[in-house]
């Protein structure tokens, strides 16, 4: 988080034959929760390159991002105010190798699947809902945006 009490993230929804991959936490505040992978951004750090860095810490997937379904600010759970950027992405090498203490399963769900009430406990229910609601719909922006 940086000073002004805003909290940068880049995630990621990886697609793969009709279904995204979703991550249950396991941090004490959102234990349990789903989401796409993805978390805070480093000092300096480039959008693009922190999402396939957290891509990788929590998966063990190398991925190539392939678009963007666009930026989300909104106050989350813990009552941080987040800027999220989200893209979408392949896999393109590694295997899944969940990251040790961080998340507790992984799942491959269609999109659908996330716009089903209490199907899933998400975390940022209805960011997620709205990112699901934008890859069915095809609403994708090009990587371009963030140069």
């Amino acid at each position: 988080m940086n000073p002004s009490g805003t909290v940068l993230v880049a995630s990621v929804s990886i697609l793969q034959d009709d279904k995204v991959l979703i991550l249950q936490e396991n941090k004490p505040e959102v234990r349990n929760q789903w989401n796409f992978p993805g978390g805070c951004l480093e000092p300096g750090e480039d959008i693009r390159a922190a999402a396939l860095r957290e891509v990788e810490e929590e998966t063990g997937y190398l991925v190539e991002l392939m678009g963007t379904t666009g930026v989300y600010s909104f106050i989350s759970s813990t009552n941080h105010h987040v800027v999220m950027f989200h893209f979408i992405g392949k896999i393109t090498g590694g295997s899944l190798q969940l990251e040790e203490g961080m998340i507790r399963d992984s799942q491959w769900v269609t999109l659908s699947e996330l716009l089903i009430p209490g199907r899933y406990e998400l975390r940022g229910e209805a960011v997620i809902r709205q990112i699901a609601e934008n890859l069915l719909a095809g609403t994708a922006y090009p990587l371009s945006l963030f140069n």
